[in-house]
Parts: structure tokens; sequence; C-alpha cells
């Protein structure tokens, strides 16, 4: 049988050059989605380390793919488990930190990456104790209100951090000045109260304003009201008087009542509603 001869012309034959790549890269994304598709399904039943192996194999298969980039990040982050600082949990730590840092690069404001990092931060500073931590933590909910302007959440861990940084200084005082916890104030040692005063003062003024923020947000967030009667009842050991001191802890009662009330509110809520049990959310 004789041979066929390879007459196609020269300008055809480049132009199936040029599509065989297209078409290994559309494979390719479609692979992407698959692997995706399974790894959320993995997720769905929690089921992380395989939810997080096909996410990585969508970014290998396609690089581009940001949507599997935050999927991953947020898969690592389900098997982070805060306040353990085992090594372990650590390693799962950076997994997610650097996900979640690689989807800002092509999305420097993807609020869920802002998000997620910021509670990663605000955790691993919850486990050290260490100023420089907290303030990590602190410019990362900066990132997110900025980026969210309307996030309650963020306002709110704004005041938590303020709190956590404030509330070990205060309760070392009363410890020096041998104060029970529930001993009226203020702190009697002028020089120690002008000392928490020049250091902590623009710390706490700003969690109450943070925290001011996130009820105006959502009016309803209890938790926001029991931080803020926190941070105003330390911060009464700082005042002069008892006259003002005592009218600081009738301001920061107010608060406890509002939020104890708030929680009477939602859970009667939740039990009108059959159990508070609602559609989720995308």
């Amino acid at each position: 049988m004789r041979k066929l001869a390879l007459t196609m012309p020269v300008a055809v034959f480049a132009a199936v050059l040029i599509r065989l790549p297209l078409m290994g890269t559309g494979c390719q994304k479609l692979q992407a989605r698959d692997h995706l598709n399974k790894g959320v399904n993995a997720f769905k039943n929690a089921q992380y380390p395989e939810a997080v192996e096909h996410f990585k194999k969508a970014i290998d298969l396609d690089p581009g793919f940001s949507t599997a980039r935050l999927y991953l990040g947020t898969a690592y982050m389900q098997q982070f488990i805060p306040g353990s600082n085992s090594e372990e949990n650590m390693q799962m730590a950076k997994a997610a930190e650097s996900t979640f840092q690689d989807v800002l690069k092509d999305d420097p404001k993807n609020v869920t990456a802002i998000s997620y990092l910021a509670s990663l931060y605000l955790n691993l500073a919850g486990v050290s104790h260490e100023p420089k931590d907290w303030e990590k933590a602190r410019e990362w909910y900066d990132k997110l209100t900025t980026a969210d302007p309307k996030n309650a959440v963020g306002y709110y861990s704004k005041g938590f951090i303020a709190w956590s940084q404030w509330y070990p200084a205060v309760g070392k005082a009363r410890v020096e000045a041998n104060m029970k916890a529930d001993d009226p104030g203020p702190l009697k040692d002028k020089k120690v109260k002008e000392e928490l005063k020049a250091k902590y003062d623009p710390i706490v003024a700003d969690g109450i304003k943070n925290l001011e923020t996130a009820l105006q947000i959502d009016p309803e967030y209890d938790d926001a009201m029991a931080y803020l009667n926190l941070l105003i009842r330390e911060r009464a050991d700082l005042v002069d008087t008892k006259e003002e001191y005592e009218q600081q802890i009738k301001i920061a009662n107010d608060w406890v009542d509002k939020s104890l009330a708030t929680k009477k509110i939602k859970t009667e809520r939740k039990q009108k509603t059959g159990g508070g049990i609602v559609a989720e959310q995308k």
C-alpha cells in the first residue's frame, strides 16, 4: 500500500500546533474544577486532609485557580486548634498563613483571606500573650475593617485585643496592692495609676470605641456589650475618687444588664423559630 504524503500546508500545521497547548490547558482546568468539587465534598464531610489534597491538585493543575487556593487555606484553618502550641498545630497554622498570603498577592482586598489571617493571628496571640503578637492581630483586624467597614466582628475583635492587653496589667497592679478581685477601687498608689494611664489609656479608649462601633453595626452584639462592661469596669481603677469609681461601675453594670437582656431576647427568638435553625448563607 502506498503511503500518503504529508502535504498539510505550513500555515495550517502551525495553527494546529498553537491549538494543542490550549486544548491541554482547557482539559487541565476541567480536571482542576473536578478536584475542587471533590475537595468541597470531602470538606462538607469533615474529611479535611482529603480535602486538602484535592485542593492542592486543583492548584497544581491550574495555578491561577484562586478559589481552590482560598478553599485550601480554609481546610488548613479547619484543622488548626486554637490554644494548642503543638508542633503539628503550628505547622497547620503556617500552612494556612502561607496559603492565605498567596491569595492576597493576587487579590489584596480579599475579605475572606484577611478575616482568616486576622483570626489566625488572634489565636496565636492568645497562646503566646506576647505584646508584638497582639499588635500583629490588631493590624490585621484594622485591615479587615478597612476592607469591610461593616464587619462588626472585626471591630469587636479589636475591642477584645485591647482588653487582652490591658487586663493583665491592671490585674497585676491590684495583686501588688493586696487588693482582691471584688475589692472596690480605685488604685491608691498615684504613681502606679499614672504609669498605667500613660501606657494603657489610649489602648482602652480605642477598645471602647471599637466595641461601640461594633454595636452600631449590630445593636444585638451581646459579646461586645460584655467586653464594654469589662473595659469600663477595669479602667475605673485609674480614676481619682471613690465617687468617680462608683459612677464608672454603674455604667459597667448597665452594660451587663443590657448584655443579659439581649441574650434573653435572642434565646426567645430562637425558640419561637424552632430552635434557630436557618438556611445556610453563602
